[in-house]
């Protein structure tokens, strides 16, 4: 497969979980599929990209921001970025959505803190996260306890 049908791919795979994370009921089996079927195999993806082709790309690295352009100036190297962006992403989602379902945050308002997650990444945490410390989306320290 060629890394454009692998991007393809990716970002399908990534926006059809997406979609069922924010519109299908939160079945267990429906959270396990996309951690241990979709992520796991994103994270999969990543960690070949990542290993075939980050250590040949010359003048790349991680310690100034010139290595780190040269290895994302690579196709292979950028397509790892990108399906780092979607695993990540997409696992910071499934704990999002999981904690505010724990929390009694109702759905209509996790989606657009969801989407936000999806097309932003940390900014939808910093939404979420802020949301948390409201008292009203809090568990009471009892239960908190027992989790």
């Amino acid at each position: 497969m060629d890394l454009d049908q692998t991007f393809s791919l990716a970002s399908s795979a990534a926006a059809a979980s997406w979609l069922v994370l924010i519109a299908l009921p939160r079945w267990r089996w429906i959270i396990a599929a996309l951690r241990f079927g979709v992520i796991f195999a994103l994270s999969a993806l990543y960690a070949t990209l990542v290993f075939t082709s980050f250590f040949t790309v010359e003048g790349g690295g991680f310690g100034s921001l010139d290595q780190v352009a040269a290895l994302f100036s690579s196709r292979p190297g950028l397509l790892a970025g990108w399906v780092h962006y979607l695993a990540f992403d997409l696992l910071v989602g499934v704990w999002i959505a999981e904690r505010a379902d724990a929390r009694g945050m109702s759905r209509l308002m996790q989606a657009p803190i969801l989407l936000g997650t999806f097309m932003f990444g940390p900014v939808g945490y910093l939404i979420y996260a802020s949301m948390e410390a409201v008292p009203r989306f809090r568990k009471p320290a009892a239960a908190e306890a027992g989790q």
